[in-house]
């Protein structure tokens, strides 16, 4: 189930939450509808991960346990915050961000590729200290470089 919270007056964050799950299209379909069409491919790819990550590093996929979405717009950038009920997550310092490192341990052996693909998406990736939330922010502008994924 997807809960969609009213943004409170004089609040300009929206809020969407649901139990842990891997179906995210809905989801992701109402985080997408403001973005400019062009951007949607590379936007959706970069909020899976994100979203992917929560549901099942964050959460280990506990229906029991919520991932919540705080989206809004301020002039030309879309921010999202991202928050799990998870133990948290220690991003390596510096987080990977120019190519693709091999050298950061992860479960499963992921080795960053997450990592890589926010920073590569998104112009602002932060976590919290805690690492239990995320919030990304994307720049839409005439000096935008073009998307990644068409």
């Amino acid at each position: 189930m997807i809960a969609i919270s009213p943004r409170p007056v004089g609040r300009t964050w929206n809020t969407i939450s649901f139990a842990s799950t891997l179906y995210l299209c809905p989801i992701l379909d109402l985080l997408l509808a403001d973005i400019p069409e062009q951007w949607h491919a590379e936007v959706r790819l970069g909020l899976q991960e994100a979203l992917v990550n929560a549901a099942k590093h964050g959460n280990q996929l506990d229906p029991s346990k919520r991932v919540v979405v705080r989206f809004t717009t301020t002039g030309n950038e879309y921010w999202w915050a991202i928050a799990d009920q998870g133990c948290g997550f220690a991003c390596p310092c510096p987080c990977p961000t120019a190519q693709f490192d091999e050298d950061i341990p992860h479960e499963e052996g992921e080795c960053g590729r997450g990592l890589y693909i926010l920073n590569q998406i998104f112009d602002r990736v932060h976590w919290n200290d805690d690492g239990t939330e995320l919030k990304l922010c994307k720049k839409f502008d005439r000096r935008s470089r073009l998307p990644l994924v068409w």
